[in-house]
């Protein structure tokens, strides 16, 4: 179901076509999931309990280490778990552009906790004086955009094939752009 859904998006995936996949018989597959949408739902949470991406934040950010070596950790996490595997991303994709209701519910169960969480971290660390007053969701968003999209561009639109990056050069390099755009004049002057 994850191939069939991540390749063709759930409008365009057909319980019949998953059960001839699985070799198994369509009533099977509704035995286990009353309709198409829980066995989508259930790809999806499967995949975000494989990535464990949350508890992995959570340790980053609670690691005291600078705040260089957090950002970089996160961007590098992220973008090793996309690029081992890009049918997450295809997912969330074809469920947005379809318009799905379950993108809204992975949004608010997963991404948004994520993006609430380095926001906290980042609320913190501007309280600090380290951090310039930004908007810390803003702030958020805009770093994980950037390693989202780089991983889309890569992955998605099959650069890869052309280019080839180190992820650790990748995470360091995104993170010194945004970290230049984040750090308070007066504190950048200080060791982190």
């Amino acid at each position: 179901a994850k191939e069939l859904f991540a390749r063709h998006g759930f409008d365009g995936t057909t319980t019949r076509h998953i059960a001839e996949r699985a070799k198994v018989n369509e009533a099977i597959i509704f035995r286990h999931f009353p309709t198409k949408q829980d066995l989508y739902w259930a790809v999806i949470e499967h995949e975000c309990e494989l990535s464990a991406f949350q508890q992995a934040l959570d340790e980053r950010l609670n690691s005291g280490a600078s705040d260089r070596e957090i950002f970089a950790g996160i961007a590098e996490d992220s973008l090793r778990r996309r690029a081992k595997d890009s049918s997450l991303s295809r997912l969330l994709l074809y469920s947005a552009l379809e318009n799905h209701k379950l993108s809204q519910k992975f949004f608010q169960t997963h991404v948004g906790c994520y993006y609430e969480r380095l926001a906290d971290y980042i609320r913190r660390r501007i309280e600090a004086g380290a951090f310039r007053r930004v908007d810390p969701l803003l702030a958020a968003r805009g770093f994980l955009g950037m390693v989202v999209y780089h991983s889309h561009i890569q992955d998605l639109y099959a650069q890869k094939r052309f280019q080839q990056f180190d992820l650790r050069e990748v995470s360091e390099t995104l993170t010194d752009i945004w970290l230049g755009g984040m750090l308070d004049r007066e504190s950048s002057r200080r060791p982190h």
